[in-house]
């Protein structure tokens, strides 16, 4: 652990030049528990995300074949249940539009109506807009750590560590809304996942690779950077109650998009070893990756790394990427574009459009019509991706 003072540890700063992820942001101040500071002293953070589904069946002393097939069942109703929301919305949208007509003069101006603030309402925003005080524990890691192991193993609640508004190079230590809605899109299709060999390309937290981990065999889930990486396998080793339910396992390892070999150092913290490397290419069939498109030498890095791990595989393979699309103002075009996005765009149609007569890459993309299964705002910028690659020779 990093020493700071007391001060410094009772209020940790968030710089103009740090990024916050929307998952945070949106967070209560009462969901974050401080528990560290990493190796680089950033305040690193315990959340709890709750899984949208009864989990009764998974709590009860039913043999697992018993509790999966009705688990099962819950997840092919799941149209019944989006059906049944969109109709939910459908009427509130039809009453709140009733209410607005209501509302307008007639030059069609909204006649907005406004009430006495009370004392209680002062305080109730006073409360909504407080600074975070997160709590700290006072003690090691190790310790922090079997009390979490001795906390709740509910089925219904992943944990993750993270940190909180970094610099632009350590947005892997936070959560995005995309690795959400990567995960929505695996509980939804577990049945396509279930026993498969996956690879996850810029894993981060590792929270997708966690939810990976409850359906398919064996998932390796890659990042760069030693601290990053040890924050990933902290996470995995926090959910292991999980993925003991599907004998699911998650391997971390080091994967970085700007070399063309694995590493394999035994020296080196998260190496492969030839073992692991063979199983990969002899097994993997799918590969996954979210909210890692944001600059564009990486983003040629990603698919330069992902046409050279297909071309290795032994099978066909099918590739999910989940992304959000982030619109800014630019001085340069003086005009709100999304740069970042246009680029993987161009790349994805590059990718689509290769000619080697070694491999064919297959893109469509995923209608997010699907459950929802984590709490999260799942906006239209949110897109995710459907890659067939196929070996020709």
């Amino acid at each position: 652990m990093v020493d700071v003072t007391e001060k410094e540890m009772d209020n940790p700063t968030f710089k103009c030049d740090t990024v916050l992820s929307d998952v945070h942001l949106h967070c209560r101040n009462k969901g974050h528990l401080m528990v560290r500071l990493n190796a680089v002293g950033q305040p690193v953070f315990l959340s709890y995300f709750k899984l949208l589904w009864n989990t009764d069946v998974l709590s009860s002393e039913k043999p697992v074949k018993e509790a999966t097939t009705e688990r099962e069942h819950q997840y092919r109703s799941g149209d019944e249940l989006c059906d049944k929301n969109r109709n939910n919305l459908k009427k509130e949208r039809e009453l709140n539009s009733e209410g607005i007509e209501a509302l307008l003069d007639d030059d069609g101006d909204l006649e907005v109506v406004r009430r006495p603030r009370s004392a209680s309402d002062l305080e109730a925003e006073d409360l909504l807009r407080d600074r975070i005080y997160p709590v700290i524990l006072m003690k090691g890691k190790e310790d922090a750590f079997e009390d979490e192991e001795q906390e709740c193993t509910c089925n219904d609640v992943v944990k993750i560590e993270h940190t909180m508004a970094t610099p632009l190079e350590d947005v892997g230590k936070q959560v995005w809304r995309a690795a959400f809605l990567l995960a929505d899109y695996i509980l939804f299709k577990r049945d396509t996942f279930r026993c498969c060999s996956v690879l996850e390309l810029g894993g981060g937290t590792g929270i997708t690779s966690v939810i990976m981990g409850t359906v398919a065999k064996r998932v390796y889930c890659t990042d760069v950077g030693e601290d990053l990486l040890g924050m990933c396998e902290q996470n995995v080793a926090l959910n292991k109650h999980l993925m003991e339910l599907g004998r699911g396992e998650v391997k971390v390892k080091e994967l970085d998009w700007l070399k063309d070999e694995f590493c394999t150092d035994p020296e080196t913290p998260y190496s492969w070893s030839e073992e692991e490397i063979a199983d990969l290419h002899d097994h993997c069939t799918v590969i996954m990756a979210a909210d890692v498109f944001y600059d564009d030498d990486l983003t040629d890095a990603l698919f330069r790394t992902l046409y050279r791990i297909t071309h290795n595989l032994r099978n066909s393979c099918t590739v999910y990427l989940a992304l959000e699309k982030r619109l800014n103002f630019t001085l340069r075009h003086m005009d709100v574009t999304c740069e970042a996005y246009s680029h993987f765009r161009n790349t994805l149609s590059d990718l689509e459009n290769l000619q080697d007569r070694k491999m064919k890459y297959t893109v469509e993309p995923i209608k997010l019509d699907f459950c929802q299964f984590l709490a999260y705002e799942r906006i239209e910028q949110l897109e995710l991706w459907k890659i067939i690659a196929e070996q020709l020779t």
